[in-house]
């Protein structure tokens, strides 16, 4: 696999290219606390009166952009978990493909934005259904290691919708021995 450094260029296009690489593989610890952080202000926004939820649900979207773009280069969620939490957690990385990690977070920005949008519209309660169904799928990766957004890549992966180029070390990630 291919490591595209945090911080640096990769000089493979340029400083703008580099700008908004995702690194590949990614530390599955870190993806882990950074979903625990999802689950913990997904539930400090659901549990939130409207304008505050409207505004934390800005804040997560924002989130997931960030690490949409560069992974968690620019993410203060991915900053923490890179070098204060998953290092507590695990003094080896266990290092599993990026761009699955990267299709689950862009899930995971579709699903933010949808529940910001709601709560603009004044629609609070069906706001509140989509961030539960994010906190679910946080939970499952961050509590079960279970990345749902990866198992969407890896069924699209496998019917053809995504290119095996795509991600060619984890066109049959499902048959890997457990690390």
């Amino acid at each position: 696999m291919n490591y595209v450094s945090l911080d640096e260029d990769s000089g493979r296009g340029g400083a703008l290219k580099g700008a908004f690489e995702f690194p590949n593989p990614v530390n599955d610890y870190a993806a882990r606390c950074t979903a625990a952080l999802v689950v913990a202000l997904a539930v400090v926004t659901i549990a939130s009166p409207q304008p505050v939820a409207t505004w934390l649900a800005a804040v997560m979207a924002v989130g997931f952009a960030l690490r949409v773009a560069g992974g968690p280069r620019y993410s203060p969620f991915g900053r923490l978990s890179v070098h204060v939490l998953a290092p507590r957690v695990a003094r080896e990385p266990k290092l599993v493909p990026g761009p699955p990690k990267r299709f689950a977070q862009t899930i995971g920005f579709t699903f933010s934005f949808i529940a910001f949008a709601l709560f603009l519209a004044d629609f609070g309660l069906a706001a509140r259904i989509v961030l539960g169904a994010l906190t679910l799928a946080a939970l499952a990766e961050s509590a079960l290691g279970f990345c749902l957004g990866c198992w969407i890549f890896a069924q699209l992966q496998k019917t053809g919708i995504i290119p095996e180029s795509v991600c060619v070390e984890c066109a049959n990630i499902w048959n890997r021995p457990a690390a």
